[in-house]
C-alpha cells in the first residue's frame, strides 16, 4: 500500500537577480533536484515561486523619489492624513514613508490602537483597562505619551511613533499624531487622505467619502503607473512592497500571471506532466504568540495556473470512522472509508461528513504551506515543490 500523502520539498536555486530568465531558473533547478533526491514528477503536483524573486527577476522597483513625484501628483496641497498606517513595520511602512514625507508638507498619522489591522501592537491591549483608556476614545500624542510613551513592539524593540516621526522629520516634513479607531476622525485634522491598510482599505476608502473627504486615495493608488520609467502595479499598487535599499522600495509582482504559465508549459514539456504552478506571498497564519496575522500582502497568491482554481471538497475521516462505520476496524474500516471518498457528493457543503474540513481556497492553503516551507530568511529555497496535494486515502 501507499505510506506517504503529501510530500514538500524546498527548492535551492541560484540567488536571483534583476533581468535574470527566472522561469528557466525554476525549471533547470526543480529538474536538478529530482535526478539528486530521486523524486518523480507528478500530473497536479504544484510548483510555489516566492514573489520576492518575481519582482526582482522583473526589476519592479520603485524610489522613495518616485513615490514623492506619484504623492505630490495626487496631494498637490500638500497636507495629508495618513490613515491607520499597515503594517507597523520598519520593512514594510517605514521605506514608503519616507516618499510620502518627501512629497507631502505636513502629515497628521492616525494609529488606530491598540494594534493596526494585523495584530501588530503599539502597546498590550492590557492598558486599556489598567488606564482607563476606552476602544471609541480620541487620544492626542499627549493622552497617549502620557501612558504609552515608550511602549516597544513585542519583537522588534521598537517604538513606532518616534521612529516614524524621525523618517518624516528627517524630509523635512512636519507629523502630528492621534490615535483612534474611528476612520472619520482623521477628517478632523485632514481633508486630503491616503489610507494605508490593507484589508479594510476599501471599506475605509467609502466611510472617508461619505464622511465629506475632499481627496481619498488607498495605497494600491499610489505607484500604479510608471513615474519616469520605474517599476509600478497596475492592481496593487504599493501594497505588498517591501524594502531593497534604504532609498529603493520592491513591489508585489507585476507579470506574475506570464511567469506561472511559462513554467507549467516548460515543465510539461520536459516531464509530460501537467503540474500547477503559483506566485505566493505572505501565508494566511496567524502567530499564537505575537497575535499578529501574517498576511501582510494583498493576497496569498498573486498568479497561479487554472487548476489551482477552487477549494476542497473533502470528508471528514474521523466524523465517519465514529459515525456511520462506527462497528469496524483495520482493513475493513479502510476499506469502507475508501469507499465512502470515491462515492462522496460533488458538493459536501453544509453536510456533517465534511464537519470541521474548512474549505479555503486552494491558493490560501497551498501558498501558506509554501511560506512555511521556504520562510523569509537565510534557507535558500525560493522555490517548492508538493506532491500528492490533491490526492486522498482512495488514491493508491
Amino acid at each position: 500500500m501507499r505510506r506517504v500523502g503529501t510530500t514538500i520539498r524546498g527548492i535551492r536555486t541560484p540567488i536571483i537577480k534583476e533581468n535574470d530568465d527566472l522561469a528557466t531558473i525554476v525549471v533547470d533547478s526543480l529538474m536538478a533536484a529530482s535526478v539528486d533526491e530521486k523524486f518523480t514528477f507528478h500530473d497536479r503536483d504544484v510548483v510555489g515561486i516566492t514573489e520576492a524573486v518575481v519582482s526582482i527577476s522583473e526589476g519592479n522597483y520603485v524610489t522613495a523619489d518616485d513615490v514623492a513625484t506619484d504623492i505630490r501628483q495626487k496631494f498637490p496641497g500638500g497636507e495629508i492624513g495618513l490613515l491607520f498606517p499597515t503594517p507597523i513595520s520598519r520593512n514594510r511602512f517605514a521605506p514608503y514613508l519616507k516618499g510620502i514625507a518627501r512629497g507631502a508638507k505636513k502629515i497628521t498619522m492616525q494609529f488606530s490602537f491598540p494594534d493596526d489591522e494585523l495584530g501588530n501592537q503599539l502597546f498590550s491591549g492590557s492598558l486599556l483597562d489598567k488606564y482607563g483608556v476606552k476602544f471609541h476614545d480620541v487620544l492626542t500624542e499627549a493622552d497617549y505619551n502620557k501612558h504609552f510613551k515608550g511602549m516597544k513592539h513585542t519583537f522588534t524593540g521598537v517604538n513606532y511613533p518616534e521612529y516614524f516621526r524621525e523618517i518624516v522629520e528627517a524630509e523635512g516634513c512636519t507629523i502630528d499624531f492621534i490615535f483612534a479607531n474611528d476612520a472619520a476622525e482623521i477628517l478632523e485634522h485632514a481633508k486630503d487622505v491616503l489610507v494605508l491598510n490593507v484589508h479594510r482599505r476599501q471599506r475605509n476608502k467609502k466611510i472617508l467619502e461619505a464622511a465629506g473627504a475632499d481627496t481619498v486615495y488607498t495605497l494600491d493608488e499610489i505607484m500604479d503607473k510608471s513615474i519616469n520609467g520605474s517599476g509600478f502595479n497596475p492592481k496593487y499598487g504599493l501594497l505588498g512592497s517591501n524594502r531593497a535599499t534604504d532609498e529603493r522600495i520592491k513591489l508585489f509582482p507585476r507579470d506574475g500571471q506570464i511567469l506561472v504559465e511559462k513554467v507549467q508549459a516548460m515543465l510539461e514539456k520536459k516531464t509530460g506532466r501537467k503540474i500547477e504552478v503559483l506566485v505566493y506571498g505572505d501565508g494566511a497564519f496567524k502567530d499564537p504568540v505575537g497575535g499578529i496575522w501574517e498576511l501582510a500582502d494583498p493576497v496569498v497568491s498573486p498568479a497561479y495556473t487554472s487548476g489551482l482554481e477552487g477549494t476542497p471538497n473533502e470528508l471528514k475521516l474521523k466524523y465517519i470512522s465514529d459515525n456511520k462505520f462506527a462497528d469496524l476496524r483495520g482493513k475493513e474500516l479502510k476499506e469502507a472509508i475508501k469507499d465512502e471518498i470515491r462515492d462522496k457528493d460533488e458538493d459536501l457543503t453544509g453536510k456533517n461528513v465534511s464537519l470541521g474540513t474548512t474549505p479555503r481556497r486552494y491558493t490560501d492553503l497551498i501558498g501558506s504551506l509554501c511560506d512555511l516551507t521556504s520562510g523569509s530568511g537565510d534557507k535558500g529555497t525560493p522555490v517548492v515543490y508538493i506532491s500528492g496535494y490533491f490526492d486522498n486515502l482512495a488514491d493508491e
